[in-house]
């Protein structure tokens, strides 16, 4: 079963925000033990807008199947539970700035001298090295530094950013991925190793296409809307009452959509010939497509151009997304009972094997729901998860 495949891993989460705590969720929903370590005031997203009932969506958002254990690691005893907790582990998970986790006892040196099958992990927002190592960021700055930014928007327009902290979460996938190496290179020889994942870094790697054209062509890419910039008929398209996403570049479907629309004259028409020509008059093909595409509704277009396999869909707002047929079917939304919020829904791990999609074993948890429980029982703590 791929949710209890990482039974009987103990996680040691030092993380906060979201980066970390993706990484953590995602080893938490296969099936390994969580501990979250959380100063006394909490991990700083419990304090973000907005809450229900007093408890953040964005802290609920990351944090399912861990236990909550506060510990000010400013406190000398507090550091000594952390550590007798972390030589107990498989996995320490931290993001503090380079060089702090050290200067508190629980760097990658001193923790695997006395533990060294430990897999430790480092994440940062611009790495361990490098002038601006020691630098903080967050997911909109980092989006800004790596070049992420300048191909968001419009053009002429002013900055934007994808407004779901796609940097943090890919930080995180990026970093349980390593974790998950890691293990597997343990099994193999025993050791443990540092491995370390940036938010800057990862930022880069989701422009690798964009930056590969750059590297070859020396041209800057420029922010497009909704447009791919590599081909055309491929963005938002307005009809009688919203938008639909067309990607019809291929040449059958490109001659497909003109014919459904009624203007087969367009795959005739020598500004739309081929793929680099509908790319570099794109403002003239969108007005041609959308003078006939406004003549109908948009649950209208979807099926025609769909018969002719048309690669299209909706652009839905999240109340009609999550009310979709697909993502019904699919199972993307699960109820958990919270302990103040009584029944939650929330979006649930899509990691899953054909025919067998895990299920949360645990809602997020409270403030220090769970440090009594996990002090008290120190030394049989994991027999006793």
């Amino acid at each position: 079963m791929l949710g209890d495949a990482l039974n009987g891993i103990k996680v040691l989460d030092l993380t906060q925000v979201a980066a970390g705590p993706v990484c953590t969720m995602l080893l938490a929903d296969l099936g390994a033990d969580v501990i979250k370590i959380e100063p006394p005031g909490g991990d700083s997203t419990r304090a973000m807008y907005p809450s229900v009932r007093g408890e953040s969506t964005n802290f609920l958002a990351f944090n399912r199947n861990k236990r909550s254990v506060v510990l000010d690691l400013k406190d000398t005893q507090a550091r000594q539970a952390a550590l007798r907790l972390a030589m107990r582990c498989d996995v320490v998970v931290e993001s503090f700035r380079p060089g702090v986790a050290s200067r508190l006892g629980l760097g990658w040196a001193e923790l695997s001298a006395a533990n060294p099958g430990l897999i430790y992990c480092s994440i940062s927002a611009y790495g361990q090295d490098g002038p601006q190592h020691d630098q903080p960021g967050v997911d909109g700055v980092i989006q800004a530094v790596s070049g992420l930014m300048s191909v968001i928007g419009h053009q002429g327009g002013p900055p934007c950013k994808v407004q779901v902290p796609v940097v943090d979460v890919a930080t995180g996938q990026l970093a349980a991925l390593s974790v998950m190496a890691a293990l597997a290179r343990r099994q193999r020889d025993g050791r443990g190793q540092h491995v370390e994942i940036s938010l800057y870094e990862s930022a880069v790697s989701l422009q690798q296409m964009a930056l590969t054209t750059f590297f070859a062509t020396g041209e800057l890419m420029v922010p497009a809307g909704s447009a791919a910039p590599y081909s055309a008929p491929n963005e938002a398209l307005r009809c009688a009452d919203g938008w639909i996403m067309v990607a019809a570049y291929h040449p059958a479907r490109w001659h497909a959509l003109c014919d459904v629309i009624g203007a087969p004259e367009l795959h005739g028409d020598p500004r739309f010939a081929r793929a680099d020509d509908r790319v570099r008059n794109r403002p003239e093909l969108v007005a041609a497509l959308e003078a006939r595409l406004v003549q109908r509704r948009r649950d209208e277009w979807i099926p025609l151009l769909k018969a002719r396999d048309i690669i299209c869909g909706p652009i839905l707002d999240h109340r009609e997304a999550s009310a979709s047929e697909q993502f019904q079917a699919t199972g993307l939304a699960e109820v958990l009972e919270h302990a103040v919020l009584g029944s939650v829904t929330m979006p649930r791990s899509v990691l899953h094997a054909v025919g067998e999609r895990p299920k949360a074993r645990r809602a997020p948890p409270l403030l220090g729901e769970h440090t009594e429980q996990v002090l008290a029982q120190l030394d049989s703590l994991w027999e006793t998860a």
